[in-house]
Parts: C-alpha cells; structure tokens; sequence
C-alpha cells in the first residue's frame, strides 16, 4: 500500500464522462458517496451521448418520492421498470453509433447491465462504472460505497471521517470543489488535496462539432482499448472540462 493513499469521494453517476474515470484512475481506493442525498437534476441518472442532431440525454426513471426524493439518500433512490428505458436507451446508443468501430465489442456490456433489472438506481450505476473502470484497464482498482464505511458529522468533517476511516492521507477532488472544501481543515487532520485539471485531448467523433463533456460511451466506441490513452495518457493538449 502506498505511503500516502490516495482516494477520490464520488456520487455513483449514470455512463460518467472521462474526467470520472480519471479519478479512478488517479485513485487507490474510489469510494462512492451513496449516502449523500439524490441531486434530481444531478448526473445520478441520467447523462449525454452524441446523436446525428446534436447531444441527447438518457434518463433513467426513478420512483417518484414527490417532495421528498431530494431528501433520500442516493442508495435508496429506484429504478422505474415499468416504463422501456433500456430498449429506448440501446436503440438510441445503437443508431448513433452503430458505425463506431468499437461498437460491437461495448454494446453487450450494456444490454447484460440492464438485463439484471437491478431494484436500485445505485446498484446499477455502480456496477456499470465497474465494468467501463475495467474495460478502461482499471480492474485492479479497489472500490467502496460511502455506506459501508463508519463516518460522521457533516460536509468537511464527514469528509475528513471518511478519509480517516480509510487512512488515507491524500485526497484527489474535481476543480469546482474549491469553492467549498475547507483546504486548511483537511491540512490540519493530516490530508493533503489535489485538484484535478481536465485537459484531455481531442478525439475523431462521428457528428461535429466536437463535444469534450459527453459520457465514455462515445470514447470507447470510437477509440476501444487506446481510449485510456485519450484521459491520462495524453496525446495533445485538450480543453477543459466540466
């Protein structure tokens, strides 16, 4: 185990983008954060693909708690099985990008995922980032929920219990986080933190023009196996990300 562990403390997100895989990379262990509450127009559920007419998002639908599904905790959020979303997912990944020269090796990773009609949204999110993680290279990543994990308090402090729980010393956070976690704090309880810079290079897309932000999905029917190369193995200077 390394001297000073690194670890990433992430909400489970729906196909993430690359940034989100950067993370597991950069990570010794990636926990993810499923006992925060659900964000409703959050990445949780739902992210972009890139279509003939421009980006489109797919959403899975999850039960209706009215007033209170922002209140309830993510790992508790699901899945709405009676309405077809995998067929109209797959159908929409298959028309936009049945022409990728990966598709065929990525697309039964897919239909096994929504095949398991996993209960909670979490369960099938998560597993569906393992799978990606691995097919990325990263099937030696250690991965936890924040829910099996013995944490208090609130913002900076749970954080810091999180952390603590796991003896890590380092922590690895996207850039918006500035404006929110408490540098001097994590300092003081032995953390240090690093900020990640997403300037990851272009790559040949099907529709233009040219979209950094959309889910892996589309790096890996375009690039398969060289799609790592496109996040931490940097070809050229890209632009940034979200």
């Amino acid at each position: 185990m390394p001297t000073r562990m690194r670890c990433v403390i992430l909400q489970p997100s729906y196909v993430p983008w690359r940034g989100y895989f950067h993370q597991i990379q950069k990570a010794d262990v990636f926990v993810f954060y499923d006992d925060v509450q659900y964000d409703k127009r959050g990445w949780r559920n739902r992210n972009r693909i890139k279509t003939p007419s421009g980006s489109r998002w797919l959403t899975i639908p999850v039960r209706s708690c009215g007033a209170q599904v922002e209140r309830t905790p993510i790992r508790e959020i699901q899945i709405c099985w009676d309405r077809p979303w995998p067929q109209k997912h797959l159908e929409a990944i298959r028309h936009s990008y049945s022409k990728a020269p990966f598709f065929e090796r990525y697309a039964p990773l897919l239909e096994s995922c929504f095949a398991r009609r996993q209960e909670r949204l979490a369960d099938l999110t998560i597993d569906l980032t393992v799978r990606l993680a691995s097919e990325l290279g990263l099937a030696g990543k250690r991965f936890l929920r924040s829910s099996t994990l013995s944490a208090s308090g609130a913002k900076d402090d749970r954080l810091i219990s999180l952390l603590k729980a796991l003896c890590a010393h380092h922590y690895i956070s996207g850039p918006s986080a500035r404006a929110y976690i408490d540098e001097a704090k994590l300092n003081a309880a032995g953390i240090t933190l690093e900020y990640m810079s997403y300037d990851y290079p272009p790559y040949d897309q099907l529709y233009p023009p040219y979209d950094p932000h959309i889910s892996i999905l589309d790096l890996l029917f375009m690039k398969g196996p060289d799609a790592g190369e496109y996040i931490w193995g940097r070809r050229a200077t890209g632009s940034a990300g979200r």
